[in-house]
Order: C-alpha cells, then sequence, then structure tokens
C-alpha cells in the first residue's frame, strides 16, 4: 500500500443529532496544530496511540469522532495535504474532469470554479486568498493569522453576534486556515443555502470590522492557540527544521505567530495587510457539490459583483541558501522514542514536483527497505513523507524505537536504505506502483464534497495549475529515472537534518481534593440576535431533511449484515467493515494484549501470499485496504471483487507467520512499555477511573509482561474466538449495484463460519459515579488540558438520547453555543472548547473539554458547571432553542457528504443496535422538543455536582 493521504485537523461537519445519533466522517481537512500537521499523520497514529484505552462508551470506527467538536475561528497550519491527482482511469469514467467544471472570471478579477457534486444535498464554499503569513510585515509573522482569526469579528452588514448565529443555524462547518502563501475560508452547510454562505464571504471580502477592542479579545485567545503549539514536541521540532530549511526566506517562519509579535500587533496593522491583500483580483473561490453551476455562477455575480478590485503590491523574490547538515534534540511526552531524517526538496510549483512526490511514495512504500526495518525488528515503526509547499518543500523519514533504548542503530539503518537508494537506484517497480497509485487518487475525489473543493483548491491556489487533473500528466510522464536523479541531487548527507525525539519520564498522577466553590458570574440573559433580512429569510423556517435513500439491507446465510448504498458520483468503490468486540470482555486473563498483537499481525499477508506479494497485489489494482476488528477497502470499481477477495483473504486467513510472531511481540511490548508511563495515556486512564466502579472491565490494560507472556496459540485462538460473522457488518457505497456488492461479499466472505456461542460484547451497566480530581503532570506541555467527565444513567434507545443532544448543541455546538461564549469569547479562559455525549449499547457518558492556561482551569470549570445547572434550573429562551433545532436539522443532510461519512455513520448505528433511518427518527424529536422537556431531562441525567475533574498540564499546575 503506498503512502497515505492524511489530513489532520478539526472537523467542523455535523455535531450533536448526526453525531451523537450516529457520528459522522470528518472529509479531508486541514487545521491541526499548526506546523505539527506536516508530521506524517499515519506515523503519529501508528507510534502515539499504543493500545487503545478501553472506552467508558463505546467509541465510533477510526477518524469518526463521537465528540461534538467547537473549533476555534481560525488556525494557522502549513500548506494543506496536497492534492492526491490518481488513477489511470479511462477519461469517460472521471465524472469530475476538468470540462465538468464551470470556470469565470468576474470582472472584478475575482476567479470563480464550480464543480457539481450530487453525492448529497450539501455544497461547500472555499475562497482563497492569495497571501498568507510570507506577506506579514518584518517583525510580525502572524499577521495573517491574526486577521484570518478578526474574519470571525464581525463586518458591515453583519457583526460578530449575527455571524455566530447565522452560522449556528446553517448547522454546517465553517472555519479557516492560514498557510505561508494561501489563507482559505470555507464553509460546508445545505446546499439550499449557498447563497447565504457566499452573502458572508462577500461582506468580511468588503468590509471587515476590525474594531480594536474585538482584537483586544480576539489576542488572548489567538495567544492560547500559541501556547497549545509550543506545547507540542512536534511542532517544536518541525518549527527549528523549517528555520534551518528554509534560512533567510519568507518560508523560516511557521504561519502561526508568536506572543511577543501579537503584543505588538494593532488594528492599524491587521487594516493595512487586509486592504492590500484581501482584494477579488487575489482570491480564487471554489464551489463544489449540489449545485447547478450556471445559478451558482449568477449567486456568485450578485454576492461579490460590486467588490472593486484593487492594486497588489509586489513580492519580493527570495534565494535559498545550502542547508547545512545538524542534529536537533528534544524531549517528548510521547511513549516512544522518534528519529528522523530531513532534506529539502522541490516545491509544488517545480518541475520536478512529480518526480518528488513519486519519490516519497516510492521511499514510503511498505513493499521498501525503509518499511522492511519494521519487519525486520529494527524499528517499532517506519515512514517516508513528502512535504510541498508552494515553492519550497521537504521529505522526512521516520522511525521510532522504544523509549529507554539507543536510537543510534535506528539511525544508522534508516541513512543505510537513503545512501543505498541514492547510490543504486529505486525499484522500477515501486515506481509504477506509486504512479498508479497517484492516478487512482483522482477517482477517489468525488466521494467527499469537502475534500472535492479542497483539491480543487490545492490545485488552483497552491499549485497554480488548471485542474486537479492537470498533474496527471505530470505523473504519467514519470520514468525511474526521474526519481533516481531527484533522489541523487536531494537525498545527500551534506544537507541532512538528524532529529532525536527522546521520551522523557513524567510525574505519576496526583489525586486531589478538587477546586474550591465556583465564583459568582453575572449572568444576564442574553439578547435575541436579529439577523439581517437576506439571512433572516432564508434560514427561518424549521422543516425536516429530505429524508436519505434507504440502502439495500440483506443477511448473509452465516449472519453477516451487508448494506449496500449504490453512489455514482465516482467510479470507486469503499468497503467499511466491523466485527462487534470488547477486548476488556473478551482476551482471556492473563492475555491482555492479545488483540493488539494481532492488529500488528495482519500486516504480513495471507496464508497465500506473504508480506510482499500481498502489496503488490494491492498495488496492481490501486486499492487501499486494511485488516482488523475494523477493515476497509478502497478501489476503482472495476477492480471491486478483486479487492473485496484481498480483503477477505487478509481478514480471514492472515498468515500469522511463526517468524513474525516474537518480532511483533517485542515491538509491542517495547511500545507498551513507554505508553504506560507517557502523559496521554494516563490522563485517558484516569478520566476512566474518575467514573468507572474499581476492578470494572474497563480498567484492564495490556502490559509488557502480558504481551511477553503470549504466544503465537494464544493469537490464534483468539481469532477463532472474536472473528465472527454473525457479528459483522459491511458496508459498500459508490459504483456499485446491490445486485454486484452482494454477489461478490458472498463470494468472498460467505464461508467464514462462526464456532461456539456468541461472545459478550456489551460492557455492563455501572452506577453514577462521585465527583473528583486528578492531576497529570506533563513536563512538556505549557498548557493544562482538561476533562471534566461523568455517567450518563439514560440508554441510547432511549427519547431522551435525542433530548439531550438538542441541549449539548446549546452547550457546545457552536460559535454561539454557551461554553464556547462564556470559556472564550467572554472571558478568554479557553482557546477551544468541546462537549461531548458518548453511547454504548448498555453506557453513556457526557463530557466536556478544554485547553487553557493552568491559572484559568479553574475558572473554566466553574463556568461549565454553572451553565450546566442552569439547563436544569431554567428553561432554554424559545430564539436559542430553535437556534439549536436550526442546526441539528441542518447538520443532518451533511451526515452524507462523503463515502466515509455514510459507511461510518452505518456502521456506528449498527453497533448501537438503532436502525439505520436513525438520523430522520432524530430529526423529528428535534423539532418537536419543548423547553420544558429539555430542562426536565437535563434534570433527570446530568449532575453537575458530580463531575469528576481530570487535568494534564506542566508540573504544578493541577
Amino acid at each position: 500500500m503506498m503512502r497515505r493521504r492524511t489530513h489532520s485537523g478539526h472537523c467542523s461537519l455535523p455535531r450533536g443529532a448526526a453525531r451523537a445519533a450516529a457520528p459522522v466522517a470528518c472529509p479531508p481537512r486541514r487545521g491541526a496544530p499548526a506546523l505539527a500537521a506536516t508530521l506524517p499523520a499515519t506515523l503519529l497514529a501508528t507510534l502515539l496511540a499504543g493500545t487503545p484505552l478501553p472506552a467508558l462508551a463505546a467509541a465510533p470506527p477510526p477518524d469518526r469522532p463521537a465528540t461534538t467538536v467547537q473549533p476555534p475561528p481560525g488556525e494557522a497550519t502549513p500548506a494543506p495535504p496536497r492534492p492526491s491527482p490518481a488513477t489511470p482511469v479511462p477519461a469517460a469514467q472521471k465524472p469530475t474532469a476538468p470540462d465538468a467544471a464551470l470556470r469565470a472570471t468576474l470582472e472584478n478579477g475575482l476567479r470563480v470554479v464550480i464543480i457539481p457534486d450530487r453525492l448529497a444535498p450539501v455544497v461547500t464554499t472555499e475562497i482563497n486568498y492569495l497571501a498568507g503569513s510570507n506577506d506579514a510585515p518584518p517583525g510580525f509573522p502572524g499577521t495573517a493569522h491574526a486577521l484570518e482569526h478578526m474574519m470571525f469579528r464581525g463586518s458591515a452588514g453583519l457583526d460578530r453576534d449575527q455571524l455566530s448565529e447565522l452560522g449556528a443555524r446553517l448547522g454546517g462547518g465553517y472555519n479557516a486556515d492560514t498557510t505561508e502563501t494561501v489563507t482559505q475560508y470555507y464553509y460546508t452547510a445545505p446546499a439550499e443555502d449557498l447563497a447565504v454562505a457566499l452573502k458572508v464571504e462577500a461582506l468580511r471580502m468588503n468590509g471587515l470590522s476590525l474594531r480594536a477592542e474585538d482584537w483586544d479579545k480576539e489576542r488572548g485567545a489567538i495567544e492560547q492557540e500559541v501556547s497549545r503549539d509550543l506545547s507540542s514536541p512536534v511542532y517544536s521540532y518541525l518549527s527549528q527544521l523549517q528555520a534551518a530549511m528554509f534560512a533567510g526566506t519568507p518560508y523560516e517562519h511557521d504561519a502561526l505567530g508568536t506572543r511577543p509579535s501579537f503584543d505588538k500587533t494593532d488594528v492599524k496593522l491587521l487594516r493595512g495587510f487586509y486592504e492590500r491583500w484581501y482584494a477579488p483580483n487575489n482570491a480564487i473561490l471554489v464551489i463544489a457539490g449540489d449545485v447547478d453551476p450556471p445559478r451558482a455562477l449568477q449567486q456568485v455575480k450578485d454576492a461579490f459583483g460590486a467588490i472593486p478590485r484593487r492594486t497588489l503590491p509586489a513580492r519580493k523574490p527570495f534565494t535559498l541558501t545550502p542547508v547545512q547538515a545538524r542534529t536537533i534534540h528534544l524531549p517528548t511526552d510521547y511513549p516512544i522514542g522518534i528519529a528522523t531524517l530531513a532534506w529539502r526538496m522541490p516545491g509544488l510549483k517545480a518541475k520536478d514536483f512529480a518526480a518528488a512526490d513519486i519519490l516519497g511514495d516510492v521511499l514510503g512504500s511498505q513493499r521498501a527497505a525503509l518499511y522492511g526495518l519494521v519487519p525486520a525488528g529494527r524499528a517499532l515503526a517506519t515512514q517516508f513523507s513528502f512535504q510541498p509547499k508552494p515553492d519550497v518543500g521537504f521529505a522526512i523519514a521516520v522511525g521510532g524505537f522504544p523509549k529507554g533504548s539507543d536510537p543510534a542503530p535506528l539511525l544508522a539503518s534508516m541513512r543505510g536504505v537513503i545512501a543505498d537508494t541514492v547510490a543504486h537506484g529505486v525499484d522500477p517497480a515501486l515506481v509504477q506502483a506509486a504512479k498508479t497509485h497517484e492516478l487512482a487518487q483522482l477517482g477517489y475525489r468525488a466521494d467527499s464534497i469537502s475534500g472535492l473543493a479542497n483539491s480543487w483548491s490545492q490545485a488552483l491556489a497552491f499549485q497554480n495549475l488548471d485542474s486537479p487533473d492537470a498533474i496527471a500528466a505530470a505523473y504519467e510522464a514519470v520514468t525511474p529515472d526521474d526519481v533516481n536523479r531527484v533522489a541523487r541531487q536531494f537525498l545527500q548527507p551534506a544537507g541532512m537534518i538528524t532529529a532525536i525525539l527522546t521520551p522523557q519520564e513524567s510525574p505519576k498522577p496526583i489525586a486531589g481534593k478538587g477546586f474550591g466553590g465556583a465564583e459568582s458570574f453575572a449572568s444576564a440573559p442574553e439578547k435575541p440576535v436579529a439577523l439581517p433580512d437576506w439571512a433572516a429569510n432564508a434560514l427561518r423556517e424549521l422543516r425536516l431533511p429530505t429524508p436519505a435513500p434507504a440502502p439495500v439491507v440483506s443477511t448473509l446465510p452465516n449472519g453477516l449484515r451487508l448494506i449496500v448504498q449504490p453512489e455514482h458520483v465516482t467510479s470507486t468503490v469503499s468497503v467499511y467493515g466491523q466485527i462487534r468486540q470488547d477486548t476488556d470482555l473478551q482476551e482471556p486473563p492473563g492475555k491482555e494484549g492479545v488483540s493488539s498483537v494481532l492488529d500488528r499481525m495482519f500486516d504480513y499477508g495471507t496464508e497465500r501470499l506473504d508480506r510482499l506479494a500481498f502489496q503488490k497485489a494491492l498495488d496492481d489494482i490501486a486499492a487501499e485496504e486494511n485488516a482488523g476488528s475494523t477493515f476497509s477497502l478502497k478501489v476503482p470499481s472495476r477492480h471491486f471483487e478483486d479487492g473485496l477477495s484481498l480483503l477477505a483473504e487478509n481478514e480471514l486467513h492472515p498468515a500469522l507467520p511463526a517468524a513474525a510472531f516474537p518480532v511483533v511481540q517485542r515491538q509491542v511490548a517495547g511500545q507498551l512499555a513507554g505508553l504506560l508511563a507517557s502523559p496521554d495515556y494516563l490522563f485517558e486512564r484516569a478520566s476512566v477511573q474518575a467514573v468507572v466502579p474499581p476492578h470494572d472491565p474497563a480498567l484492564r490494560e495490556a502490559t509488557p509482561h502480558s504481551v511477553m507472556a503470549l504466544s503465537l496459540a494464544d493469537v490464534r485462538g483468539f481469532v477463532t474466538a472474536a472473528y465472527r460473522p454473525d457479528l459483522a457488518t459491511i458496508v459498500v457505497i459508490g459504483d456499485v449495484t446491490p445486485e454486484r456488492a452482494r454477489a461478490a461479499v458472498e463470494k468472498s466472505f460467505g464461508n467464514w463460519q462462526a464456532s461456539g456461542p456468541k461472545p459478550a460484547v456489551d460492557l455492563p451497566p455501572i452506577p453514577p459515579n462521585k465527583s473528583g480530581h486528578a492531576y497529570v503532570p506533563d513536563r512538556t506541555s505549557l498548557q493544562a488540558s482538561a476533562a471534566l467527565l461523568e455517567t450518563l444513567g439514560a440508554r441510547v434507545d432511549d427519547p431522551a438520547h435525542f433530548t439531550l443532544t438538542l441541549g449539548n448543541e446549546i452547550l457546545g455546538g457552536g460559535f454561539s453555543s454557551r461554553l464556547y461564549r462564556d470559556l472564550r469569547v467572554k472571558t478568554g479562559y479557553v482557546y477551544s472548547v468541546s462537549s461531548a455525549l458518548r453511547w454504548s449499547r448498555e453506557r453513556s457518558s457526557y463530557a466536556v473539554q478544554f485547553g487553557a492556561d493552568p491559572g484559568n482551569v479553574s475558572k473554566a470549570r466553574d463556568l461549565v458547571v454553572r451553565d450546566l445547572r442552569d439547563m436544569a434550573e431554567h428553561p432554554v429562551p424559545a430564539p436559542e432553542l430553535d437556534r439549536a433545532k436550526a442546526s441539528l436539522l441542518r447538520q443532518i443532510p451533511l451526515g452524507r457528504a462523503s463515502f466515509d461519512a455514510i459507511g461510518y455513520e452505518y456502521l456506528h448505528l449498527a453497533d448501537l443496535g438503532l436502525p439505520l433511518d436513525q438520523p430522520d427518527i432524530a430529526a423529528r424529536h428535534y423539532l418537536d422538543t419543548t423547553p420544558a422537556q429539555l430542562q426536565d431531562a437535563f434534570r433527570r441525567w446530568v449532575r453537575p455536582d458530580d463531575l469528576a475533574t481530570v487535568v494534564k498540564g506542566p508540573p504544578g499546575g493541577g
């Protein structure tokens, strides 16, 4: 499998209803902790996730947050992941080929691209201003980022409160990110609200308020963001790496900015930046989704046509100087060590970009020598990542080593792999596989509406291309000689920067008596916000969303449940599967960790095909595959049967080779040794201990000792006992008919049989928890992370599920939510805050999480408690309730705006034992809920005085 395209960051898709009823996947999107987002995210997931901590209530499948997360308005990030052009598919099968897009340039210079995608009644607008941190005045590296934040503080015709109100009622996701050369603002909303989203962006382009009192408040929030990122060792590493790679150029500074620069920044400086760069002739607007392109273009003209163009400043050229080799040493709170080698590389606009990208794919392939260090037992994990920016780029080879071990042998092995590649060249077969994979990605673009908008934005704004497809010819032309030439030119020791991120011991958690009594806060009622007529008229009506098309559901004779959703927006098929499991209940006593060992053993191929042969078979059909208790496949539709056969072979007949078992066993044990002492793990474990009874199954944990006591027979026994078709669900979505999908699944999975009675896979109910406090010291963190948690007595099939979800939307569902308003806007205590309801079949819980300076944790907690009490003591005002209803009702269609969203929603509903039309059922409940019912639900189920508090942060900050 080639290097995955990964996108870290905030998910600002549907919150509340669709997510509590059935959490949905985030589409590829940006906005993670600034520069740290560029570190290979799949490696971080592999290295840092460790053995999953048993959840109080079942978590959704990967990449599907069950929380109602409130992202802050704006994130400074590096250049977002570039588009993933891709597969040699006949042109007629490309539904989003260049000629399917409507292009126009308004008289004022605004470039517009509109790409139809009928996957769901949803639209994403993404406006790209061609200015970023590289254009900041000297000494003010965060100017573009600061202005991005202020774009959410109101404009002429739409003040800050109206913008928040409108965003909440739209129900979609709106956010932004800042990079070195581009600042992006994006809305994902119901397609019927396109004109509203466009009007918002037009008002912000032409008349931003930029009031001094607003900047004084926003400065505190943005400095909280700086503290958060400076708490990340990865951010520290990448900041130093970028400074060394691009010294003397605008790229040496991250887009985030610094506290000193923000302290010096005033609205005059921000206004000057805004007036220089925020002009229609310096912007590209991308619209993707269920729209009529000519009508959408007219709406764009109506909104933006009168905005005058401006004369743009000239940009100064810069010259790169040679990189000086050096070694960076950094302490971390990670469970394992990370060793990296980095080199400067071409940028997105360079003629050698395609060859450099293919080189990155080749070196990152699981068939290549770098990954081979893992099965050889010389690394816990490895990855190679090419990270291009518009004018420059860098590549990072990363390897993981056990905490306490010497990284020198791993670094020597990594250097040897790269040196051998430079000296002897790459494998031509891997070059061809990489090209096939890159080209195949074109077929996957339209399976996410926001992802489609993002890929076009990357092509136009970052690469200066005509469309994402324009890079295809460059990929097709790449030869092994081109790849070898780029390797010889750039992967040289003289310009290599080495880094070692070493885990440090962290103090043990400290139990405490908790915080003192709540402070007294003035809590004058909030006045209803009157929207402008153009917004009020569009959003006034509360109505049920159109029900989604029903999938075709069947059950195979062996008990496997099959859900098929034909979607012909792209010539690909995605498969999502899960086997209901709870390792806390199913791992035999003394065999803790057997499931973690098994998870890694799936990487070693099948009984028929060894690791390399299996990977080649996937590469040959441009498939992406994962096996395990949660499994998946993405494949061009013409290769659907072949891909599904390989997935089934890996899932049902894994090789589990005897020679690999001791290697994997040592790797898992080595990772656990660091994980069990890491602050993040201790924080999560303290959170579970705070709310479950002593000796609860959720408190079981694997240890190095339990893993090293396992045998290969234990692993094989766990497969037999826990991997059963009568606990499995498979979802097939894409360019396939129900009949074809059923036939393929029966052929590949029909002979799978269960033995013995079904195991227990649901944790039993638990009593209400009591208030408590725990503090986890973290020496590497500048900011404290806090979680306030409690169990709920409500069941997932209780109608209170919907009522509590509606209340949670009021508390934590958006920029206008009570928690965001009180903890961020009014007081500046936190940078971000989220609240979440989590459900399993027998357990439920509620949690509020936030990050804050240590001195503000107690103050923020008191405000949370006050807001929760208010929900039970006073009816929610009708305007506030209507806003939450409007938000949740409009969010429901957004839960179908990508294949991932649809697939994981169905899996989650199946896991909870809920009907597949649960979002439609939820919508009716939301519409009918009264203030009295909402107040009664919070009075009955939520106990503010019993919230357990867990804090992780700087020593002495608890």
